[in-house]
């Protein structure tokens, strides 16, 4: 494993870790390592004060031998394009591991959208929906949000490139709003996910997860619904946190709360849990590292546990909500401590699948309810986690080790069949 360094540095070293500990020969690294296709856009947006800023983008498209590019779109001011590749590359073994007939891909504009109004923002998503248009398509690359973008954002860009195809064209960009042919899953698809994949570790190592204790980092998107759906299928959330300050409560916090305040902000919702529950408010955000709780959930930024800190974590089971937030070194810390961390591109999936199954509806012209969709996503989360979990047990590698390897296993017999290798 790596130093703590760069995140591309990361994700290769533990790309060619899984190649040699899968057996796969020196070429399929080779071909794994890069990209496909790299795309690299200026998008010009008239500004509100009559000025034009020129915004730089991405859409890098890693690997297609299983079906179609898929993979989000970031708007960020700290984006480059090393993470871009590195999202990309994670998004293929995450699509394989999911078993979804999909390749890996992932999107970036360099901007801070707080910063922008309105209309600046719907310019600029437009404008990077023109950009990519090209290489774009419902059977060639099928983009979604991810940080710094959303449903509404995606709505814009559906509705640009449906211009410039003539017709509707809904299953070209997924995660979309309910009303404009999204799937209302969508909205808390990854938490859920993350919230499936804690409960079925859970019943592996204590036969349930009823009553075990849970700390969760981050209240964005994926955070707050991880909370929500673990404590309704019976864990105690004991605390969450995001950037200001950590709540806690030992009784366990009442997660209805974030049913009911969907459009607070975390910091906002993070008062409503200290205001209206009654929960402890400790400054430090670092502070949720060191709850003593079974299950820790980080589910905010990457690199947060770190070999300076992953000494400090008491639980016994990491379920990683976030992309990358466990460094290799703290990883061999929690390793060596018999902290069991499931990986991301197993976790955090339930975005990506239900991605797919708003996709296979759009494609159709079809819809499925709130229910019967939640079902079709938690079946597919329930078989990958026992998948990995006995590639786990037979191989005695980190957890992590046995889904890059299992998801790599797939790549390479699709590559292999094509002819490519």
């Amino acid at each position: 494993m790596q130093s703590e360094g760069g995140f591309l540095t990361y994700v290769l070293a533990q790309l060619k870790r899984s190649v040699e500990l899968g057996g796969f020969p020196e070429d399929f690294y080779a071909m794994i390592s890069r990209p496909k296709r790299i795309l690299h856009v200026y998008i010009p947006v008239k500004m509100d004060s009559g000025r034009i800023e020129v915004f730089e983008g991405y859409r890098v498209q890693h690997n297609d031998a299983l079906g179609p590019f898929k993979g989000g779109i970031r708007f960020h001011p700290e984006v480059t394009l090393a993470d871009d590749v590195a999202l990309a590359i994670l998004m293929t073994l995450k699509n394989s591991l999911a078993g979804l007939p999909y390749g890996g891909a992932k999107g970036a504009v360099r901007v801070d959208p707080k910063r922008l109004s309105q209309r600046e923002l719907e310019e600029l998503s437009r404008g990077y929906a023109r950009a990519i248009a090209p290489l774009i398509g419902d059977l060639v690359d099928i983009p979604a949000p991810d940080v710094g973008t959303n449903s509404q954002i995606m709505a814009w860009m559906v509705d640009e490139y449906s211009k410039i195809a003539g017709r509707n064209a809904p299953a070209v960009f997924t995660s979309k709003p309910p009303e404009l042919w999204g799937n209302p899953v969508r909205e808390y698809a990854t938490g859920f996910g993350v919230a499936v994949a804690a409960r079925e570790m859970a019943k592996r190592l204590w036969d349930g997860i009823e009553g075990k204790t849970v700390a969760v980092q981050g209240l964005g998107n994926v955070g707050r619904w991880t909370a929500y759906w673990l404590a309704k299928l019976g864990a105690k959330v004991v605390a969450v946190s995001d950037i200001n300050g950590v709540a806690y409560k030992k009784e366990g916090l009442n997660v209805d709360i974030i049913a009911n305040n969907r459009g607070l902000g975390g910091p906002a919702l993070l008062e409503a849990f200290v205001s209206k529950d009654g929960a402890q408010y400790v400054k430090d955000p670092d502070a949720i590292l060191a709850v003593d709780v079974d299950i820790f959930i980080p589910a905010a930024i990457e690199n947060v546990i770190r070999s300076d800190n992953a000494g400090r974590v008491k639980a016994r089971l990491v379920v990683e909500g976030a992309n990358g937030p466990t460094t290799p070194e703290a990883e061999r810390v929690l390793y060596q401590r018999g902290v069991v961390v499931v990986p991301d591109i197993l976790a955090n999936a339930g975005g990506v699948i239900m991605s797919y199954l708003e996709w296979v509806e759009n494609l159709q012209w079809l819809s499925w309810d709130e229910e019967e969709t939640r079902k079709r996503l938690e079946a597919i989360m329930v078989n990958n986690v026992a998948r990995v979990y006995q590639r786990w047990q037979k191989e005695k590698w980190t957890m992590r080790d046995a889904a890059i390897v299992t998801a790599l296993e797939r790549i390479y017999k699709a590559m292999k069949l094509r002819g490519w290798i």
